[in-house]
């Protein structure tokens, strides 16, 4: 493939800071570029993701579908030629384990109500 036509993407964090830029074929596919992500996660951030199911790719206000290609997903207006295209990428837990995190984590409270007549 062409040195051309590969598309350099770089993925903001939460924080502002950035993993890569990296270079992609167009037909690479957003749960490759998520699984990259996970092995490229800075391992000093206090919120990473465990699996790329964790990690939610963003690109000009869409959320981005495993799916997908790159060529799909760019936008097809607005891009210098040669520039590199910023997504941004969200640690989100997939609600299974989310839930039975919180069932361990919540110990049934007792209702005490206490009254004081003066």
């Amino acid at each position: 493939m062409p040195e051309e036509d590969l598309v350099e993407l770089k993925f903001r964090l939460y924080d502002g800071s950035d993993i890569g830029p990296f270079r992609y074929s167009p037909a690479s596919t957003v749960a490759m570029l998520k699984e990259r992500i996970v092995a490229e996660w800075p391992k000093d951030k206090k919120i990473a993701p465990k699996a790329a199911n964790d990690v939610k790719l963003i690109n000009a206000g869409k959320i981005l579908e495993n799916n997908k290609t790159v060529a799909q997903c760019k936008t097809p207006f607005g891009e210098l030629p040669n520039g590199v295209i910023t997504m941004h990428a969200v640690v989100q837990p997939s609600l299974a384990k989310a839930k039975t995190e919180k069932k361990v984590d919540e110990i049934p409270k007792k209702n005490i109500c206490s009254c004081t007549i003066l």
